[in-house]
């Protein structure tokens, strides 16, 4: 029996559930974007003790009106539900009578409450016993229905009545009325009679439904025979009118498909698999879907080129010129594949062309900034080659079956794009450019990336099947160039089967050669413009180059070079200017406007980032390449505001760790490096990484952040032409980090002439272009104290410290 609480001893937020009911034992999410939701889950984090849950009152809200009873719910967790809104998953402990209302923290609705305690009699009486065998047998019967089998097991292991009646409230089949009754009835025993009935009720109907849904089912049935029959008799009548010479054989199909089979020059499984379907299509009625389908996949097979292959290229100096004709750097890229060309080379010359079942394939995986020429390396690669090219655009694919193909049982089932792209080149072994592999997606219909495990992998994909063909399709001797911006956005499994080869972006240097050799022709072509109309100078291109743009690729480069020729393209259609004409440095401001990117060296000393103390010169890398980041620091007025770090710039946690090792390491060797640091034991440090809108996070930052608080201390000025990169230690040591040589060509793009790197990171510069270290003087340090010597500039005899405040 139940015996309620005298006195309403509970004082809780209310949380109002319009139109559903939550019982005692079950586990809901709730959307916090519902304003009284969001409010009663805050009052109750608000109030709840350290050591304990918040708690909230779940109570139905049927048309505006509260139910009397509600649920006692503690707030397991705040997060996000699976459609990314803020949620909360509370789960019900047990009933409580509503009583008046009254004040709390927070927006929410605060009520009184007693709990109701429930009790049952221990040995169970036998009707009880009988009770709930019925309902479990109930609730197993409809469960197996639904085909939710991991559900019985669990149904059957609650053995207290008050539990296994609550568990009811899980059945979606209640009406919510239904559900107020089994929340208002207090008895346990009542609650599971009440619960049985209405599950025997439900059955009732669906055994009801059932019935009537046989009954439909006969008769569709006797009409698709009928319709069969109709069928039948449309074919004797065709075939007494072939008999008559009126119309045509319908057995020539199938023989022609036959026929075609046995001339093609297929694989021995192939043949007999593309033979059995034939079969089937001579026995498959004219009006049959699956004869659509076997003659759609017959047709597929039979364009196949299963035996056709190109004759490489073994030509390996030719190859490397071509390489070098076509795009200029990359010389990493053009060694990698001068060298398989000749491994390939010395394979079919000692007869080692098909090893194992396979052949001596190669997957590239080239990684890079954005307009570097990966996807333009593919055709090159695939002409010095002597191959077919087909590109396979990855960016935002998100369906398995783009990969492995449909099967042939869905209508509008097609290969996948590999197959297609086989199918495409015309042979078994052209080059494959996979673009944008770091786009690829996953959700519901799959993970494309896992599909590509074996099309990627050169120790499986000599028997890669399609879903489509369902053949073995072999890939070994196709050349796959796969291309991404970012590496860690490749899953690593897959990263893993491929050779990864980085371009890291263009000197100055190689951005005018590209320019002059590639980029003005096609563009010149496009204006309408002959080569003799219209010259460039290299130092205008140099200009272009180097202030109108900062990138490391050339894509900006050539819309720049673009604009200027539609400009003088539109001035001579004018009558404002004679061809031919030859554009100088000195030009570009009045054709295309003033630079964007001029080097903080060539600005006014008053007007650079650095002209104030608290502002150091770092370097990243980001998904465009490498890029120039400032770090600035401040301390705030002792008056307005007591000591702590505050950090801005939508920062990762890595980096905000780097700034408490910063600050760690300067407070505990202040002394050492002359800086007083009594200002940081009593005043807010505030350091901030302008561009607060990009995502920033990694360890490399660490000694700029030491150099600017150190520079906001000394009073001392950071050099403007010093950048630097390294992680800190607490113990003042600089730790290596990555991306060096795209670090160092920012900048060198950037106008800085001096930069810092951990000493640990000094072979990295075997891979910096020879020209680019010519123009910067690299230093590599193991320090922060070396750093520092480096870094800031001599203090002024007799000059007080400047100390930016923020107020």
């Amino acid at each position: 029996m139940a015996a309620e609480s005298p006195a309403f001893t509970l004082n809780l937020p209310l949380l109002p559930l319009d139109d559903e009911v939550v019982l005692p034992g079950m586990v809901v999410p709730l959307d916090l974007s519902d304003a009284e939701v969001r409010a009663a889950v805050e009052a109750a984090q608000s109030a709840a003790p350290e050591s304990g849950k918040p708690t909230v009152l779940l109570v139905p809200r049927i048309d505006g009106t509260y139910a009397g009873t509600g649920v006692l719910g503690t707030v397991e967790q705040v997060g996000r539900l699976a459609d990314g809104d803020p949620g909360a998953l509370i789960r019900g402990r047990s009933r409580v009578r509503i009583g008046a209302g009254t004040t709390g923290p927070g927006a929410a609705l605060w009520v009184e409450g007693a709990r109701i305690e429930e009790s049952v009699p221990e040995p169970l009486p036998g009707h009880v016993t009988e009770l709930v065998k019925e309902y479990k047998a109930l609730a197993t019967t409809w469960l197996k229905k639904r085909g939710a089998w991991q559900v019985v097991d669990r149904v059957q292991a609650i053995d207290d009545v008050a539990a296994l009646a609550d568990n009811s409230g899980y059945s979606p089949f209640l009406t919510t009325d239904q559900k107020v009754a089994l929340l208002e009835t207090a008895d346990p025993v009542a609650r599971l009679r009440l619960a049985t009935q209405q599950l025997r009720d439900h059955l009732a109907e669906q055994d009801v439904a059932e019935t009537i849904a046989k009954d439909v089912q006969e008769g569709v049935d006797r009409q698709q025979r009928e319709f069969l029959l109709r069928r039948q008799l449309e074919a004797v009548r065709k075939e007494l009118r072939e008999l008559n010479g009126d119309g045509k054989d319908p057995a020539e199909e199938s023989d022609d498909y036959r026929a075609r089979v046995e001339a093609a020059d297929l694989p021995e499984k192939v043949r007999e698999a593309a033979l059995k379907e034939v079969d089937k299509l001579e026995r498959a009625s004219d009006q049959s879907p699956e004869g659509s389908w076997i003659r759609t996949w017959l047709d597929t097979v039979l364009e196949m080129p299963w035996n056709v292959r190109t004759e490489d290229a073994y030509d390996i100096r030719g190859a490397k010129a071509v390489l070098d004709a076509e795009h200029a750097g990359l010389e990493d890229v053009k060694e990698r594949i001068t060298e398989y060309l000749a491994v390939r080379k010395r394979r079919g010359d000692r007869g080692l062309g098909v090893v194992g079942g396979r052949r001596g394939g190669a997957v590239l995986a080239l990684v890079g900034p954005p307009g570097v020429g990966k996807t333009s390396l593919g055709q090159s690669v695939a002409h010095a080659m002597g191959r077919e090219f087909v590109r396979v655009a990855l960016g935002g694919v998100r369906d398995e079956a783009e990969i492995r193909g449909h099967r042939r049982t869905y209508v509008g089932a097609l290969p996948g794009r590999i197959v297609r792209a086989v199918k495409e080149a015309g042979s078994m072994n052209p080059v494959v450019l996979l673009d944008e592999i770091d786009k690829v997606g996953s959700d519901f219909r799959g993970d494309p990336a896992a599909a590509l495990l074996e099309v990627l992998d050169p120790a499986q994909n000599h028997t890669f099947r399609d879903h489509y063909l369902e053949v073995e399709l072999d890939l070994s001797d196709v050349v796959f160039l796969a291309t991404a911006n970012v590496l860690e956005a490749i899953p690593e499994a897959l990263a893993d089967r491929m050779e990864i080869v980085r371009l890291d972006g263009y000197t100055e240097d190689e951005k005018v050669v590209i320019a002059r050799d590639h980029l003005l022709p096609r563009q010149l072509e496009r204006a309408g413009l002959h080569g003799d109309e219209v010259t460039l100078e290299e130092g205008a291109l140099r200009r272009l180059a180097g202030e109108y743009t900062r990138e490391a690729g050339v894509r900006t480069l050539e819309r720049s070079i673009a604009r200027l020729l539609r400009k003088v393209a539109a001035q001579h259609e004018l009558g404002e200017r004679e061809l031919p004409f030859t554009v100088t440095d000195a030009d570009l401001r009045a054709l295309i406007g003033r630079p964007h990117h001029v080097p903080e060296s060539a600005q006014d000393p008053a007007e650079r980032r650095t002209a104030v103390p608290g502002v150091a010169t770092g370097l990243a890398v980001t998904g465009a390449g490498g890029d120039v980041l400032f770090v600035e620091a401040s301390l705030a007025d002792p008056e307005t505001g007591g000591a702590g770090l505050t950090l801005t710039g939508q920062l990762g946690d890595v980096m905000k760790e780097s700034a408490q090792i910063a600050l760690s390491f300067l407070r505990s060797h202040g002394a050492e490096l002359e800086l007083p640091v009594a200002d940081l034991k009593d005043r807010g440090v505030h350091i901030h990484f302008p561009a607060g809108a990009v995502p920033k996070d990694g360890p490399s930052a660490g000694i700029t952040m030491t150099t600017a608080l150190a520079s906001l201390l000394s009073g001392r000025l950071v050099r403007t032409d010093v950048a630097m990169t390294g992680e800190v230690s607490l113990t003042g040591r600089v730790l290596p980090i990555g991306g060096v040589k795209q670090k160092l060509l920012a900048a060198h793009r950037a106008g800085v002439t001096t930069v810092i790197i951990p000493k640990r990171n000094e072979p990295d510069l075997d891979d910096v272009p020879a020209e680019v270290l010519d123009k910067l003087d690299v230093h590599a340090v193991t320090d922060v104290r070396q750093v520092l010597e480096l870094a800031l500039a001599p203090a002024v005899a007799g000059a007080a410290p400047e100390v930016p405040v923020a107020a």
